[in-house]
């Protein structure tokens, strides 16, 4: 009977061995800090679900991802809004992101897709979502030779699109990105809402951190900036 028994644990062991390495790995990539997801709820730049969950884990898509800029880039106050609506094919106007999506359109922060399409419910991979973010940001125009320096401490920067390396090298230096211990990326993998809630916490961060503006010795009151 005894040795009964411990045949099944072995084959219980043997059944769920495969299994364990891929749970730890969906861990290590889904599973944010609570108090990023707090940090950005709070920001109203993202919200829980109607159960009152946030669900790290979920995938972000192009809609989401476009209503998410909107509001943390203050995009509806840019010039470029007041342009004719655009047409896009796969979006009407009930959609629930019809505005968001007009507007990183017309502001240039998205792209659309050949024949008028912008696949809203498409899945985008932390190297698209950081590239966006980075576009509503601001990428900085490093040199190639500095874009390569400041991805070398990531062991997988050789899987980053050649599309997408100036604007992670600009998340990176503004210190926007997570990682696992290693340093590694994960630029293929999909943006999770985890992923995202970490990247606006370190942004909001650093709205919060803005150091007032230093007096200069010496200069006059009078002295009226443009």
């Amino acid at each position: 009977m005894r040795q009964f028994i411990s045949t099944l644990s072995l084959v219980f062991l043997l059944q769920n061995f495969s299994a364990i390495p891929l749970l730890s790995v969906a861990q290590a990539a889904s599973i944010e800090p609570s108090e990023a997801i707090q940090k950005v709820v709070a920001a109203k730049w993202m919200t829980n679900s109607a159960d009152g969950n946030f669900y790290p884990e979920r995938l972000i898509s192009r809609a989401e991802l476009a209503a998410i800029m909107v509001k943390v880039f203050g995009l509806d106050k840019r010039q470029a809004v007041s342009k004719e609506n655009i047409v896009v094919n796969d979006v009407p106007s009930s959609h629930w992101a019809f505005n968001d999506i007009q507007i990183v359109l017309k502001t240039d922060i998205m792209k659309g897709y050949r024949g008028n399409l912008f696949f809203p419910n498409q899945r985008v991979t932390k190297a698209e979502a950081l590239a966006i973010f980075a576009q509503a940001y601001g990428v900085f125009q490093f040199p190639e030779e500095t874009v390569k320096e400041i991805l070398a401490s990531h062991p997988d920067a050789g899987s980053i699109p050649t599309w997408a390396r100036q604007a992670i090298a600009t998340v990176i230096t503004e210190g926007f990105i997570n990682t696992d211990a290693q340093g590694n990326i994960f630029p293929l993998r999909p943006m999770t809402r985890g992923d995202m809630a970490y990247v606006l916490s370190k942004y909001l961060q650093r709205q919060q951190k803005q150091p007032d503006t230093p007096v200069v010795p010496g200069a006059s009151d009078s002295t009226q900036l443009p």
